[in-house]
């Protein structure tokens, strides 16, 4: 599928679930993770999803140690525009001069000179969403990112950013137990833009569900599988990034790409 004029496959990969608890700190083991980030590719996954904010930076960081130099056409999407002054905070700071910082920073980590895909983590109740967007463009005039995304949105907020800067993708939760950005999907699916959507299991509460469950035994699969073939189904536009600290889900994970499920199978979830 497409991120503006880049392809990639379908199933991509989130890489914050290998840092330590909270999505803070350094991983318990950096070569285990290394080793996970590795197989992703080694399996076809050619889009990685992650954020300044993860670790903090710490998530970027282990991407360049593993995958530097990355493989031709492997693309990374990285988010701004969050602040964690603790390990339990996630705070929206979309002040130009702290986007700014974040750029810089994700570069130097990520060892790049072009980000192939920035995202604005959320909008900032406390700026004005044009100040924000208008940043990442002049950013982007800059030649230091290449495509701009927009995480957390609804679809005025997606119908705003376009009138600032063209936009290839969003970033909302949604999976099969929330599908609360169903009206942003649509408005996705109407503009030909990626959908990627976070927490794509429900943070496991999904896997829980008796009717996914169910199908999961009939069809031979697993629910972590049952639930990512849905969502590829859901939408041509859906890029999902299902992210594990376990070599053995990460395998788990892609082999759901070549699941097809029937159309009765979908009318039961």
């Amino acid at each position: 599928m497409k991120l503006g004029e880049l392809s990639v496959n379908r199933l991509g990969y989130g890489a914050m679930r290998v840092l330590g608890p909270d999505v803070w700190g350094p991983p318990k083991d950096r070569a285990a993770a290394h080793r996970v980030f590795r197989r992703a590719v080694e399996l076809g996954v050619n889009f990685f999803d992650t954020a300044e904010s993860y670790g903090p930076h710490e998530d970027e960081l282990l991407i360049a140690e593993a995958l530097y130099p990355y493989p031709k056409g492997f693309v990374i999407g990285t988010k701004c525009g969050l602040t964690r002054p603790s390990r339990s905070r996630w705070d929206p700071d979309g002040r130009p001069e702290k986007l700014q910082r974040d750029l810089e920073g994700s570069l130097k980590r990520l060892r790049l000179e072009r980000i192939d895909l920035y995202q604005l983590h959320a909008p900032d109740p406390k700026v004005p969403f044009e100040e924000s967007l208008g940043a990442l463009a002049a950013m982007q005039r800059a030649g230091k990112i290449r495509h701009i995304g927009v995480s957390n949105v609804s679809v005025k907020q997606l119908e705003q950013a376009r009138k600032i800067v063209p936009i290839v993708s969003v970033q909302n939760r949604y999976n099969l137990g929330d599908r609360n950005s169903e009206d942003v999907l649509k408005a996705c699916e109407k503009l030909g833009i990626a959908f990627l959507p976070w927490y794509p299991l429900g943070d496991g509460q999904v896997l829980q569900s008796a009717k996914v469950k169910k199908l999961a035994s009939r069809i031979g699969a697993t629910p972590a599988q049952v639930a990512i073939a849905w969502l590829l189904a859901k939408s041509p536009v859906m890029l999902p990034i299902p992210g594990t600290s376990s070599v053995e889900h990460l395998a788990e994970n892609v082999a759901a790409a070549s699941l097809k499920l029937s159309a009765d199978d979908l009318s039961l979830l």
